[in-house]
């Protein structure tokens, strides 16, 4: 897992520095992609973009990556501190904890979920 790892903590500081290049790298083409703040999901890497692209222009999130856990199905579960704030106001929204899952292959990310349970 620590290959895994890495690519994941790669994600995150890509994600929370806004360098969509850098965080689609580490996706597969046909990646399956959660868009929580929407209700649904996108797939590849231009749907990932478009959907970040809309939500860094309403809110601002940051999410610090705190404790991984390798599933039995091979899949990755990160522990995370999320912290969302308006974009043009700068309100704070929420300061949570989330679970992230994702399935990599070949490097690359192939599928993160949100987990509710």
């Amino acid at each position: 897992m620590p290959e895994a790892e890495q690519i994941l903590r790669d994600a995150y500081a890509a994600f929370n520095a806004r360098d969509l290049d850098a965080a689609i790298e580490l996706m597969h083409p046909d990646v399956d992609w959660p868009n929580a703040w929407e209700g649904r999901r996108v797939q590849g890497h231009a749907a990932v973009r478009a959907y970040w692209e809309r939500q860094f222009a309403a809110i601002s999130s940051q999410v610090e990556p705190e404790r991984f856990r390798e599933e039995p199905d091979g899949s990755i579960t990160v522990e995370v501190h999320q912290v969302v704030h308006d974009a043009q106001t700068g309100e704070l929204l929420t300061d949570s904890r989330v679970r992230h899952r994702y399935w990599l292959d070949g490097g690359l990310v192939v599928r993160m979920d949100v987990v509710t349970a």
